[in-house]
C-alpha cells in the first residue's frame, strides 16, 4: 500500500526496530501533511517512544526507510535529524535552568569564536523575534528556570524553528499544563499548521488529542492498529483500538462513613499555603483542585511530613500530631504517591520488590537479618492484588511502564499498613488503559475503608473519582464542593476567579 506522497512532510515506511528479546516496532507505516497534525496514540510499551527516538536520531531503524518532502533520509544521530528539519520537544525539558531563555535556545546553534559567544545581542534580537509570534511575554533574558512549565515547552518550540524544523514531534506535552495553559498551547500549534509545520502529537489525554489533531495512527505492542480520521471516530473506539478491550470503567461510588479520620484546621506554610481548613472522613475520596501554582501540591507535603507548617493544626484520629518529617507521617498512617515517581518515588535501578519493601523492612528483619522468602511472599500477593505486569517483582522497577510503577509505589504502602493515601497526579504520564485500572483501586481502597485525597490536573479526572472537591486558588481555599454540586464549569470557576459559577453568573447579569 502506497503511504503519503512526494508533497508529505514525513513518510515512515515499514519501520521495524528489535533490542534483545523485544521487537519494539514491526512495519509500521504512516504519512504526516504539511500545517497537519498527527496524534500518535498507543498504551505504554506500544512503540510511541522508540519511534520518536529514531526520528530524532537517538536510534536508527533496523529495516524500512524515512523519507521528507520525498526524499530519502538516513538519521543517524541527533544532528543529522535537527540538519533534516525534525524537532523533538521532550515531555521532560532538556533545558539548562541557570540559562537565561536566549541562551538556551541558542543551544547548539550559538555562534563562537574560541568556545566563546560573539554576539549575544543578536541571539537576544532573534530569540525575541521568534518568540515574538509564539509568546511575546516571555523574557528572553530571564532565566528558564523562573519560567513556568507552559512558557518552557514554547522556548523549545521557538528554538525548534531556530533551527528551521519543519516536523515538529511533542512529547505529551500538556502532562503538567493547566487548562488554561493548554488553550495556549493550542493556539501555538494552530500558528505552527498555519506555516505549514507538520506536527506529531503524542498524548495519554484523548480529549486534547480530538481538539488538536486531524488524524491519529495507533499503534499496539509495536504493531500498526490503524491510521484514522478522528473526525469519524469517536473516543471509545480510539480507546478500544489501543488496548484491545473495552476498559469498562464503572461510575462513581461512594464509600463515605461518618467517622472523620483526618482534620486540618489553618494550616499555612509561608505564602505558598494560607489558612486551609478541611475535614476527610473514612473511605472518601477528597479531590484537591486549581491551577498549577495554587498550593495543592504544598498543602499535601504538609500532611504527609515533607514540609512542616507555619501555622494551624492537624488532627489524626482525633488526636493532635505534627510532623517533623516524612517518617513520622508514614509512622502515623499517612502515605504520600508523589507527583513526579521517577524522582521521588522510586530507586529505579532496584527491583519491585526492594521499592516496595522499603518502609516496611523492620517488619522482616530478624536479628539483623531479613526475611527474604516472607518479604517476596507478601509483595508478591500484594502484586497480584494491584495485576502489577508483568508479574516479576525482581525486575527493576525503571523497566515498568508508569502505571505499574504506580501500582508497585501502591504496594508499599499497603504493607507499610497506611490508611491515608495521597495521590499527587495519579495518574500523570499513564496510558488509559492503566488509568482505568488505577481508577479501580482507588475505588476498592475506598469500598475497603481507607480514605484517600487525589490531587489532579485532570478535571474528568477529578470528577470520575471525587465525593468532595476543594478548590485551591493562590494557596488559599477558594471553595468547597459536595458530590451533587461537582462540573467542570464549578470547578474552573472558583479557581480562576475565587467565586462560584453561580455568583459569576449573577455578576454578569447585573
Amino acid at each position: 500500500m502506497s503511504i503519503g506522497t512526494s508533497q508529505s512532510a514525513l513518510v515512515l515506511n515499514a519501520i521495524s526496530k528489535g533490542f534483545p528479546g523485544v521487537q519494539a516496532l514491526e512495519n509500521v507505516s504512516f504519512a504526516v501533511e504539511p500545517g497537519q497534525v498527527r496524534a500518535l496514540l498507543g498504551e505504554n510499551g506500544a512503540g510511541k517512544s522508540t519511534l520518536l527516538k529514531i526520528l530524532s536520531g537517538i536510534y536508527r531503524a533496523d529495516a524500512g526507510e524515512i523519507l521528507i518532502n520525498g526524499k530519502a533520509v538516513d538519521l543517524r544521530n541527533p544532528k543529522s535529524a535537527q540538519l533534516a528539519g525534525i524537532a523533538l520537544i521532550h515531555q521532560e525539558l532538556q533545558q539548562v535552568p541557570e540559562l537565561d531563555v536566549a541562551q538556551n535556545m541558542f543551544l547548539g546553534h550559538a555562534v563562537t569564536k574560541f568556545g566563546m559567544i560573539t554576539n549575544r545581542k543578536a541571539m537576544q534580537a532573534k530569540a525575541r523575534e521568534l518568540l515574538s509570534q509564539l509568546d511575546p511575554t516571555i523574557d528572553v533574558q530571564a532565566k528558564i528556570k523562573t519560567l513556568r512549565v507552559a512558557q518552557r515547552q514554547i522556548v523549545e518550540i521557538a528554538k525548534a524553528l531556530l533551527g528551521r524544523a519543519r516536523i515538529i514531534a511533542m512529547d505529551e506535552p500538556t502532562s503538567s499544563l493547566t487548562p488554561i495553559e493548554f488553550e495556549k498551547l493550542v493556539s501555538v500549534i494552530d500558528r505552527l499548521k498555519a506555516d505549514g509545520v507538520a506536527v506529531i502529537y503524542v498524548s495519554h489525554k484523548l480529549d486534547e488529542v480530538f481538539r488538536v489533531a486531524s488524524e491519529a495512527t495507533v499503534l499496539r505492542d509495536g504493531k500498526l492498529v490503524a491510521s484514522v480520521d478522528l473526525s469519524s471516530v469517536t473516543e471509545d473506539a480510539v480507546v478500544n483500538m489501543m488496548v484491545g478491550r473495552s476498559l469498562d470503567i464503572p461510575p462513581h461510588q461512594s464509600h463515605v462513613q461518618e467517622t472523620v479520620v483526618l482534620s486540618v484546621e489553618g494550616l499555612c506554610r509561608d505564602r505558598h499555603v494560607r489558612d486551609v481548613s478541611l475535614q476527610l472522613r473514612k473511605g472518601e475520596v477528597l479531590g484537591i483542585a486549581g491551577l498549577v501554582g495554587s498550593g495543592r501540591t504544598e498543602l499535601v507535603k504538609l500532611l504527609a511530613g515533607v514540609d512542616r507548617p507555619t501555622a494551624g493544626n492537624i488532627t489524626l484520629h482525633g488526636k493532635a500530631v505534627h510532623f517533623s518529617n516524612p517518617r513520622e507521617a508514614i509512622a502515623a498512617g499517612i502515605a504520600l504517591l508523589p507527583e513526579d515517581r521517577k524522582k521521588e518515588g522510586i530507586i529505579p535501578l532496584r527491583p519491585v520488590a526492594i521499592n516496595a519493601a522499603l518502609p516496611s523492612y523492620r517488619k522482616f528483619t530478624r536479628l539483623g537479618f531479613i526475611r527474604s522468602a516472607q518479604l517476596s511472599r507478601q509483595v508478591n500477593e500484594l502484586a497480584q492484588s494491584v495485576n502489577l505486569r508483568p508479574h516479576d517483582i525482581d525486575r527493576a522497577i525503571r523497566l515498568f511502564s508508569g502505571g505499574n510503577q504506580q501500582k508497585a509505589i501502591l504496594c508499599r504502602w499497603l504493607m507499610a499498613g497506611s490508611d491515608i493515601l495521597v495521590f499527587d497526579e495519579p495518574t500523570r504520564g499513564i496510558d488509559v488503559g492503566a488509568k482505568g485500572e488505577i481508577y479501580k483501586l482507588i475505588n476498592s481502597l475506598a469500598a475497603a475503608g481507607r480514605s484517600i485525597i487525589v490531587v489532579s490536573s485532570e478535571l474528568p479526572e477529578i470528577l470520575r473519582l471525587a465525593d468532595t472537591v476543594i478548590v485551591m486558588r493562590s494557596g488559599a481555599m477558594a471553595g468547597k464542593l459536595s458530590r451533587h454540586e461537582l462540573t467542570e464549569e464549578a470547578v474552573m470557576s472558583l479557581a480562576i476567579t475565587g467565586k462560584s459559577a453561580a455568583d459569576t453568573t449573577m455578576e454578569g447579569r447585573t
